[in-house]
């Protein structure tokens, strides 16, 4: 799994690739937690649920990383890893790997606002699949 940061003038963005859909959505939440802050002192201490719905594939991305904004600003999460258990274009369900978050070992990089539908895309190719999202900064 693997992503790239894409260019762009008021936000930031990011391209995914997974070889399956539940790796691509996690790989998605690990690239928006490592834009937004600084992972590599991050410990897998506890598991937290994580949940989406919505109506579509690209809508159930959206919201699975903005549920991951929430873990990540709301609730003060350092999240180092992430599992896909179920994924439907309706739903997914999984949970995040980390600890509660210490600013002096995890420090913000980028202060995320949202999760954006702005050329959204989920697409298969011959490596597997890939996203490219943008995130509201």
């Amino acid at each position: 799994m693997t992503y790239e940061i894409l260019e762009h003038a008021a936000d930031i963005g990011f391209r995914a690739h997974a070889p399956s859909l539940p790796e691509l959505f996690a790989c998605a939440a690990q690239a928006l937690v490592e834009i937004a802050m600084e992972t590599a002192d991050i410990e897998p201490r506890s598991s937290y649920p994580l949940e989406a719905q919505g109506e579509s594939l690209e809508s159930v991305l959206v919201n699975w990383l903005s549920e991951v904004l929430y873990l990540l600003d709301g609730r003060r999460l350092a999240m180092r890893s992430f599992r896909v258990r179920e994924l439907t274009p309706a739903r997914i369900s999984g949970e995040a790997i980390g600890e509660p978050r210490d600013p002096s070992r995890q420090p913000a990089k980028l202060v995320v606002k949202g999760v954006t539908y702005y050329q959204l895309k989920i697409a298969q190719d011959q490596q597997g699949w890939f996203c490219e999202v943008f995130l509201d900064v």
